[in-house]
């Protein structure tokens, strides 16, 4: 297994269980939103752009989600 399959694999787990634990506290959408990122450089990293472009939509849906349960 490469390096880069275990970075996506870690991303994809992480992306996983924050979305999983996110109702227990908002840091976990913020948790998620990174998570989201890391997916998202993974997509570029090997080449699929498409991915890479959605999982950082997500990331920015995530973090606004966050930003809005903080206040």
């Amino acid at each position: 297994m490469s390096t880069l399959t275990l970075f996506g694999l870690f991303a994809v787990t992480a992306m996983l269980v924050t979305y999983a634990l996110e109702k227990k506290s908002p840091w976990f959408i913020l948790a998620f939103a990174f998570s989201c990122w890391l997916g998202s450089a993974y997509g570029f990293l090997q080449g699929a752009w498409p991915f890479g472009v959605v999982e950082a939509i997500w990331g920015v849906v995530a973090a606004k989600r966050w930003w809005e349960m903080r206040g």
